[in-house]
């Protein structure tokens, strides 16, 4: 089991420093390449951990334990390991050459936001500003209702959202440019007042500290705000609103998405609005 674990180690290295991978995708490889060394070392001395038998086994595993979403994140770390392996020609045959891996995935269909909720909620952060007690508190709230409003708007990602840069939000036109997966492109444009508004109140407020920062979107300490802070944020008043659901970021996307296809909007024009390489 040694030279597993040496391999193991060899192929993270190789994916942190060759590959440039981020630190959440070598997290998962070492969690799902440490178990199915644990699981070889506990198998019968007989198993080779190369050989497709192992591998069936081990998938098989995988399926008592987990939800199918998680057996095919797995599957994909161990299969991309030995990817590597055939690579660097330390096999003699992939094990995953001959094995049938097909299994069916339950489609959900993707949480929202009641209107009902979404309506408590922005009624509680726009209540927050106005009972705010500090001017620290009042700027908190204008930004919190800026990144907010935009997200419910327009369905942005987070991540696109944290990402964005004073150069790609023109207030004049309306429009904002986003950096999506894979480098691509896309600008949308704000119809809705109260949005513009928010967005402007916090440009205005926040000029100085946009400028020092380089990001439009800035925590207390003048950097760029993070997804972590945007999903307290998003706690804090769902808390407040006296939501009990739990509302995640990505939800705004899929209430954004629900509410174009209610009013008929084109499904492929809501594709794009989304940025969504599928129209699935």
């Amino acid at each position: 089991m040694n030279t597993l674990k040496n391999r193991i180690s060899e192929y993270v290295e190789y994916c942190e420093f060759r590959k440039r991978l981020n630190s959440k995708t070598l997290k998962a490889y070492r969690i799902d390449l440490k178990q199915y060394e644990l699981f070889c070392s506990n198998s019968s001395e007989s198993f080779s951990y190369t050989s497709k038998d192992t591998v069936d086994s081990f998938i098989t595993e995988l399926h008592k334990q987990y939800k199918p979403k998680t057996v095919k994140r797995k599957i994909a770390s161990l299969k991309a390991f030995f990817h590597y392996m055939e690579y660097r020609e330390l096999l003699a045959e992939n094990p995953f050459a001959k094995l049938d891996l097909r299994f069916r995935e339950a489609k959900l269909l993707p949480k929202t936001i009641p209107f009902h909720s979404i309506e408590a909620f922005l009624s509680t952060l726009y209540a927050q500003k106005e009972q705010a007690s500090s001017q620290y508190q009042t700027r908190c709230c204008i930004r919190d209702i800026a990144v907010i409003e935009l997200l419910f708007a327009t369905g942005v990602r987070i991540s696109e959202l944290c990402s964005l840069k004073p150069s790609d939000i023109d207030l004049e036109s309306n429009n904002i440019l986003i950096y999506g997966k894979g480098a691509k492109e896309r600008i949308l444009q704000i119809g809705n007042p109260e949005v513009i508004s928010a967005l402007n109140l916090y440009q205005e407020t926040f000029k100085d500290d946009i400028e020092s920062c380089g990001y439009f979107f800035v925590n207390r300490l003048q950097h760029k705000l993070s997804a972590q802070s945007v999903r307290f944020m998003i706690n804090r008043y769902a808390t407040l609103a006296g939501i009990s659901q739990h509302i995640t970021p990505h939800m705004f996307r899929h209430s954004f998405a629900t509410l174009l296809l209610e009013q008929d909007v084109d499904i492929r024009y809501i594709q794009k609005m989304l940025g969504h390489s599928s129209i699935g």
